[in-house]
C-alpha cells in the first residue's frame, strides 16, 4: 500500500487519540535526536570536519525517519488500523 499524505495524517491522529501507542524506543530516539541536534556538542563534528560533518544529524535524523516508519507501518498492521 502506498504511502499517502492522507494515510500518515491518519496515523497522526491515531497517535494522537490514544489509538495507536508509539513505542517507547521511538520515544527516547526522538527525545534524544532533538536534544543531540539542540545541544552545543552536535558543533564539535561541523567545526571539526566543516560541511562534512553534518552527516551525524543525517545519521540520526535516518534512524529516527526510520522508527517512525516502522510505527506507522506497525499501526497500519493493527486490526481497525485506517
Amino acid at each position: 500500500m502506498p504511502h499517502t499524505g492522507g494515510m500518515w495524517w491518519s496515523f497522526l491522529k491515531a497517535v494522537r487519540s490514544g489509538e495507536h501507542r508509539i513505542a517507547p524506543v521511538t520515544w527516547v530516539a526522538a527525545i534524544a535526536a532533538t536534544v543531540y541536534a539542540i545541544s552545543p556538542i552536535d558543533l564539535m563534528p561541523e567545526l571539526v570536519l566543516g560541511p562534512l560533518g553534518l552527516a551525524d544529524d543525517l545519521g540520526l535524523w535516518g534512524m529516527l525517519a526510520l522508527l517512525v516508519v516502522r510505527e506507522q507501518r506497525r499501526w497500519l498492521a493493527a486490526p481497525g488500523a485506517k
